[in-house]
């Protein structure tokens, strides 16, 4: 065979030679760049009208609300159509509204409810979109090269959070809010183009149940794993309580003490720099227990609300947001590979929305505590409990037997279209090893009688038992403490801008 058909079909050259990939992650790094852009647009759109800041924060609720309320129905819908259709879809609805949006600021001066409604559509459009697309991912990827996936995902959600804003604040500047809108619609448009020109495989048909007995099925496997449900409530608490906090009365003690918006600005582009080193070291990072080290991973971002509250100085704050953007973008490489080979393919994408949606359903009750809790406990009492809150979540979820014993020979390849790495090929003139025989029934005594050893074996937990798994060669895996068999087949197939701590 020719050897560079092999690379392109097998993708032996890196996640990043699978054309599949190549193409999700061109479109998908285009579309979070765009979608960085329109916090900064919108504000600078709603001000240069003349209208109040209470009126920048209603326009964006109304992105935010549609989103929060709408992610656990796009988990269904992901589940029961095709997701690169739900996906589709959601990009041109979020092609279509900017594109408009972009037209009426260019010619005049909207109303509010048209700015409101234009944004919906824009957290509706997230609310489809992201469910969809992490399972889709398991659908792009070799089944052992996930991990390498949601590492080079992580790296382009961190750098679009950093461009984002920066190529925005230029084009308002420049051009006006307006032209700002216009490239996030050209963003969609992008992204749309990239899925249109992936190469899948057929899914087997969805269960065509009601979409509610499909929500609460959905919500059985996601309350059945105990380290699922166990993290999700501590992000909750995590996001409301500390990340919340820290970035609204971060602000506050740099104005106050550290000089201004350039020390801010400087500890948030150092949250950013330290987001993309985690991802890319996540790329090689192969952990035993990769929820513990996710976790612990997590726990370092007590550091910048602890720091900002003594107060330390702003390059000493710096150096701590860093630390915390390593770890929490090495905990999320982590958490999204375990929950890619932990859960049904048939059932990721409801139990990612239970992922999502407890994660920031607590954030705009988050928004509305900060204000009563620095007037009980003061500025720095309230970044006090918020590091307190993650060091004390942290240690709760390490309590947790199913979060210390999940090691990584437990995170077996999901079924379906995602596969692992083929073997190389044998040398010319030698054959493939082959499994071991497995062992022959022995002969009963007596025709119709069953000899003692014959009943160990069958009720022996050690018996071998052949199992069909998806690969291309010959592996002997274990279950707890029960080897077993596995020949294997090949499989022809191939395939946030939330800015929070997960």
């Amino acid at each position: 065979m020719n050897p560079l058909l092999s690379l392109r079909r097998t993708g032996r050259g890196g996640v990043l030679g699978e054309r599949n990939f190549r193409l999700f992650l061109f479109g998908y790094g285009t579309s979070l760049v765009g979608s960085a852009m329109v916090p900064i647009a919108l504000t600078f759109a709603v001000l240069n009208e003349g209208r109040g800041t209470s009126v920048v924060g209603y326009v964006l609720a109304a992105e935010t609300i549609p989103l929060v309320a709408l992610l656990l129905a796009g988990g269904v819908l992901a589940d029961r159509f095709e997701r690169r259709a739900m996906m589709l879809a959601a990009d041109l609805a979020r092609l279509v509204s900017e594109g408009l949006l972009a037209a009426l600021l260019l010619t005049g001066t909207p109303p509010l409810w048209v700015l409101m409604a234009l944004a919906g559509v824009l957290g509706a459009g997230q609310a489809l979109f992201n469910p969809a697309m992490s399972a889709l991912v398991t659908e792009l990827v070799l089944a052992d090269r996930l991990q390498q996936a949601n590492g080079l995902r992580s790296v382009a959600t961190s750098t679009a959070q950093i461009l984002g804003p920066s190529l925005a604040g230029v084009i308002v500047a420049v051009g006006g809010p307006g032209w700002a809108i216009a490239i996030d619609a050209a963003t969609y448009a992008v992204s749309a183009v990239c899925l249109l020109a992936l190469d899948l495989a057929t899914r087997a048909p969805a269960d065509q149940a009601s979409m509610l007995r499909q929500l609460v099925a959905g919500w059985n496997e996601f309350r059945s794993r105990t380290w699922l449900w166990l993290i999700v409530a501590q992000f909750a608490l995590v996001n409301a309580l500390a990340f919340v906090p820290l970035m609204v009365l971060g602000a506050v003690v740099a104005r106050d003490r550290l000089g201004g918006a350039a020390a801010w600005g400087a500890i948030l582009a150092a949250f950013g720099v330290g987001s993309i080193l985690g991802g890319l070291a996540a790329l090689r990072l192969r952990p035993r227990r990769p929820l513990v080290t996710a976790t612990l991973g997590a726990a370092a971002f007590a550091l910048p609300p602890l720091l900002t509250a003594l107060p330390a100085d702003t390059a000493l704050i710096a150096g701590a947001a860093g630390a915390a953007g390593i770890g929490l973008s090495i905990f999320n490489t982590l958490w999204v590979t375990t929950l890619q080979r932990k859960v049904p393919a048939v059932a990721l994408s409801r139990v990612s929305a239970y992922d999502n949606f407890g994660s920031v359903a607590f954030v705009p009750l988050g928004y509305i505590l900060v204000a009563p809790l620095a007037g009980t406990f003061g500025v720095r009492g309230t970044l006090f409990l918020g590091a307190a809150i993650v060091v004390a979540t942290s240690a709760i979820v390490l309590t947790s037997r199913s979060v210390r014993m999940l090691s990584v020979t437990d995170l077996m390849p999901p079924r379906g279209p995602g596969r692992l790495s083929p073997q190389p090929s044998p040398p010319p003139g030698q054959t493939p090893p082959r499994a071991p025989a497995r062992p022959s029934r022995p002969h009963s005594p007596n025709p119709g009688q069953t000899s003692p050893r014959t009943i160990a074996i069958r009720r022996s937990s050690t018996a071998p038992r052949l199992t069909l798994m998806p690969s291309c060669s010959y592996s002997l895996v274990t279950q707890g403490r029960s080897p077993r068999i596995a020949t294997a087949v090949r499989s022809e197939s191939s395939r946030s801008t939330y800015m929070s701590p997960k």
